[in-house]
């Protein structure tokens, strides 16, 4: 049966797709929609038509589980000028969101109406493509160049009321949807000619007479776009919408969606896609197991990362009891707090109320006794073994039965924390990433005893608090920090054998790293985990942290810094790595940007491969996950792993092959990756 029917409300056709669960525009779809505009068109006594979908959502966009397969007819952009062809005036009835493919069905009926809630948007730039059924050319015509660039570029909805301002939906309906838009279709329905969207060019006369707003919004937009191809071929598209008639432009949005779908890119794009949606998914967990109730969030220490992790709570509505040591502590914790919320609603993301809403369910206090009420507690106090088993013993003597117990920690042994307690079950790790109440990962530490129902209450919470979050078993600095481990070492070490900071950072901006090891040594500070002995140097880093070169908070790291924050290369830093160089009786040398990709790269895909063969990881793709959001490798590579199958697991074996003697002697090769390189295969799989 079609997911597509029709009936007749007098001499209105209602056309109604129920495809759940997003009404996704797959063959049976696209082509019950031609066969309803032929039946339209045939028959006399149609007068007008609308479309509207079933379920949560208007066409929420292509049907993703087609991706990658020869595609049926009729194709999208034969279905979409199908539409804008009906000889009848055809209406869409939006409500949840028209994305992608749906809002290029909505471009091409002749009229829009939507509920206020509803969203549209052309996210299609998300998974390295573009618009490909006449959107980018479509688009402009009806709301102008400077937004459609904005929408198509940067792949962000807009919300229908925006929509109503722009000219892209012609009434917001209030009450039943159907009921309105028949009443709409009635009154357009002698409306002639009929307003195609295709046909249209004033909203294109801004554009003509200042051609110079594509290369402005380019370098407005140059830092978001760096390394993406899809953005600058969203660009070229609209300036031919503009530059060209209709029937032109198209061909060209056809020939550079052809080009982005068969690029690497959008095959690392739409594989993340799918990679963020399996790392949900927790293997060897019985089908029927409940999670817990979680009432209340207990959080201890109200430094950076407490406060951090409590603001994601509150936000979801979710009380939390907040327990530090001193008042002080409290005070500015809970200042600080305050203040990331204010910052929040000063740019309008939030408002004053959504402010006193969340700060209204945060209990802070001094007394531990407290968190006895909790359901989840979540230790954030400093990376220490004994200080972590000292609050872990207290709190099993006060927490209630059932309750959660979490650690932050980012690289300390779970299975120890939790054998400080009578119930290793109820315990594990969370470790999120700062800041927390920003940075989008959540690495969940299943340890050797945690419970099923205790990983997937935190799996659930994950997504209540939109963390995207990912299993990882217990080893040293887990999935992210594990790997991270041998990109640093062997960066300090290419530091000693000739290499500058601003060489191997420039190596990893290039690739598409938000920043390279040095400059992220010296935001996030470099005496972190310092030992604070200043009279015991026993490397560059404990130098630095010597003189108090800190990092950007002090002016000082391994670079130097203005009173902006901008770096420049510091000749201090440059006499101390030619101390250790000298030290160590190391004979400077010429080291190209390729050795520095094989030490500091592909040794992280060797790292990840060991972490998939120990079973640390669930499977390749939730390491790349981690390192996309947790640490900004670029989307556009896929992640680590997808990267190394990308390049040929022959040449990261061969690349490490080179520089086996001087990634020194704690090096081995992973078994899996070698294995692998030699049967041809993929760690992707």
């Amino acid at each position: 049966m079609s997911p597509i029917t029709t009936q007749r409300h007098g001499d209105i056709l209602i056309v109604t797709s129920n495809n759940p669960p997003v009404n996704a525009l797959g063959h049976a779809v696209r082509e019950g929609l031609v066969k309803a505009m032929d039946e339209a068109d045939a028959d006399e006594t149609v007068k007008a038509v609308v479309v509207i979908c079933e379920g949560n959502t208007f066409f929420a966009g292509a049907d993703i589980s087609e991706f990658g397969k020869p595609m049926q007819m009729p194709m999208l952009p034969m279905v979409v000028d199908r539409i804008e062809a009906c000889t009848k005036p055809v209406v869409a009835a939006i409500h949840g969101t028209a994305l992608g493919g749906g809002l290029e069905v909505a471009l091409a009926c002749h009229y829009r109406v939507a509920v206020p809630d509803a969203k549209l948007g052309t996210p299609e730039v998300k998974l390295g493509i573009l618009p490909g059924a006449g959107g980018t050319q479509r688009l402009p015509r009806v709301v102008g160049v400077p937004k459609a660039l904005e929408m198509v570029a940067t792949g962000n909805p807009i919300g229908a009321k925006e929509a109503h301002d722009l000219g892209l939906v012609d009434r917001l309906i209030e009450g039943d949807l159907t009921q309105h838009a028949v009443a709409f279709a009635e009154e357009v329905r002698d409306v002639r000619p009929i307003p195609r969207s295709s046909e249209r060019d004033d909203k294109l006369a801004e554009a003509r007479a200042n051609p110079a707003l594509f290369d402005e919004f380019r370098k407005a937009n140059a830092k978001k776009f760096r390394g993406f191809d899809a953005p600058e071929a969203t660009i070229k598209a609209v300036e031919a919408a503009v530059a060209k008639p209709y029937a032109e432009g198209v061909l060209d949005e056809r020939r550079l969606f052809m080009e982005l779908m068969t690029g690497t890119q959008a095959r690392a794009q739409q594989y993340f896609f799918f990679a963020e949606r399996k790392a949900s998914k927790i293997e060897g967990l019985p089908e029927d197991t409940k999670p817990r109730d979680i009432k209340r969030v207990g959080v201890i220490g109200a430094g950076t990362m407490g406060g951090g992790i409590s603001m994601n709570f509150l936000s979801a509505g979710i009380p939390v009891t907040i327990v530090e040591m001193e008042q002080a502590a409290l005070d500015r914790g809970t200042g600080i707090m305050r203040k990331n919320y204010e910052a929040t609603a000063s740019k309008g993301k939030v408002t004053a109320e959504q402010v006193e809403g969340a700060m209204g369910l945060l209990n802070p206090t001094l007394d531990f006794g407290t968190l006895a009420e909790c359901d989840l507690i979540i230790e954030a106090v400093f990376e220490n073994m004994d200080v972590k088993k000292d609050v872990f013993t207290r709190l099993d003597k006060i927490a209630k039965p059932g309750a959660i117990l979490a650690s932050n920690t980012s690289y300390l042994n779970i299975d120890e924390i939790a054998a400080a307690t009578s119930r290793p079950q109820d315990v594990l790790g969370l470790h999120f990433f700062s800041p927390a109440n920003i940075m989008k990962l959540l690495e969940i530490v299943r340890g050797a005893k945690t419970a099923p129902d205790v990983l997937v209450t935190a799996m659930q919470l994950a997504k209540k608090i939109r963390k995207v979050a990912v299993v990882a078993g217990v080893c040293y600095g887990f999935i992210g920090n594990r790997m991270l481990i041998p990109r640093q070492m062997q960066a300090m070490q290419l530091l000693l054998e000739g290499a500058t900071p601003e060489q191997v950072d420039k190596v990893h901006v290039e690739f598409g790293m938000p920043m390279g090891p040095f400059q992220m040594a010296d935001l996030a500070g470099i005496d972190i985990g310092w030992h604070r002995d200043p009279n015991r140097i026993e490397n560059i880093r404990d130098k630095l942290c010597a003189m108090e070169r800190w990092g950007q908070k002090k002016g000082a790291g391994f670079y130097d810094y203005d009173d902006k924050r901008r770096p420049s290369p510091s000749p201090v830093v440059a006499e101390v790595i030619e101390e250790f160089r000298q030290k160590a009786g190391i004979e400077k040398r010429e080291i190209t940007d390729q050795e520095i990709m094989e030490r500091t790269i592909y040794t992280m895909v060797n790292e990840g491969a060991k972490i998939l063969e120990e079973g640390m990881a669930q499977r390749a793709s939730d390491i790349d996950v981690v390192w996309v959001y947790g640490y900004g490798w670029p989307v556009y590579r896929g992640g680590p792993m997808f990267w190394a199958d990308t390049v040929g697991l022959k040449e990261i074996v061969a690349g490490l092959e080179r520089q086996r003697e001087r990634l020194g002697s704690d090096f081995s090769l992973s078994k899996l990756l070698t294995n692998k390189a030699e049967a041809g295969e993929k760690l992707t799989r």
